[in-house]
């Protein structure tokens, strides 16, 4: 299990403390993968990560994120600077990505995702990004998990992992049809590794706590897919080296206008995290994923 780091802003804590942890030696370069975790409006946060990332020049080799987190890892690996895909996900409202069209398998078409896409992404395809990019949807036949990772058009791929069940229409591609990733994989710390990455950051956002008073349907089936979920974490911590969890657990799906303390929880959850990740870089004969 990676070493697990969780922001509350001012309280920075270290799960698994007290355990003792056994490290791994490896002579391969360090390529660091960053997996970024879904979320809806709580996907801000990333932007808070990839600024004190970028500041502190950490070297990314590959991104791979899913619902929200496939926009932001499409935005940064197209050349999309931090500052940029902040203003975009501030600025950004829920008819930017969706319309309202009551269908037999959604509420939502997400057509119009492409045209905020276009905006905001620097290229269009994998294989014109400026690093690896991996986008993770899941098919609703087979329940299982469909990796898109090149070559081809980014934005099916990104609309069928934002897709979330119930809600938004299924994206039919290549004959599948296909929902949200966060449904089977709720970071895709595993396909960074399948990319080449030798060290995985997984950014994980964690939903609010309703204490038990739910208030509309949506509430409730995010609980649902949240317990859901939960039976697969021990996969994410598996499969990453540190898994960043910002504090943002306030803020509703929605919460859009939560922007700047969405950010400033990411900032704060990234530079919480940066000894162990300089200790990488600085030590490139270090393995820190744990046995």
């Amino acid at each position: 299990m990676g070493l697990v780091i969780s922001v509350d802003l001012a309280l920075i804590s270290s799960r698994g403390a007290g355990e003792k942890v056994s490290r791994e030696f490896s002579t391969a370069p360090v390529r660091i993968g960053l997996a970024l975790g879904g979320g809806f409006a709580r996907g801000i946060a990333h932007a808070g990560v990839l600024k004190i990332l970028n500041q502190r020049r950490i070297p990314i080799h590959c991104v791979t994120g899913v619902s929200a987190g496939s926009i932001v890892a499409a935005a940064y690996s197209s050349g999309a600077t931090p500052g940029e895909i902040a203003h975009a996900g501030c600025s950004m409202r829920f008819s930017d990505v969706g319309r309202w069209s009551l269908g037999r398998l959604g509420l939502v078409g997400s057509e119009r995702m492409k045209r905020f896409l276009e905006k905001l992404l620097k290229a269009y395809r994998f294989e014109e990004m400026r690093i690896p990019l991996g986008v993770l949807a899941t098919d609703l036949s087979t329940g299982m998990p469909v990796a898109f990772s090149g070559p081809g058009p980014v934005f099916d791929p990104i609309r069928a992992s934002c897709s979330y069940p119930g809600l938004f229409h299924p994206v039919r591609h290549h004959g599948r049809l296909l929902v949200d990733g966060a449904m089977t994989v709720e970071v895709p710390a595993a396909l960074a590794r399948q990319l080449g990455a030798t060290h995985v950051i997984s950014v994980y956002l964690p939903a609010p706590d309703t204490g038990g008073n739910f208030r509309n349907v949506f509430q409730v089936v995010n609980r649902c897919f949240q317990i859901l979920q939960s039976q697969a974490e021990d996969n994410r911590r598996t499969e990453s080296d540190l898994v960043i969890a910002p504090d943002v657990g306030g803020t509703e799906w929605n919460g859009f206008s939560s922007g700047a303390q969405l950010i400033a929880a990411g900032e704060a959850a990234a530079l919480a995290a940066l000894p162990e990740i300089l200790s990488w870089v600085s030590n490139p004969h270090k393995q820190a994923r744990a046995a």
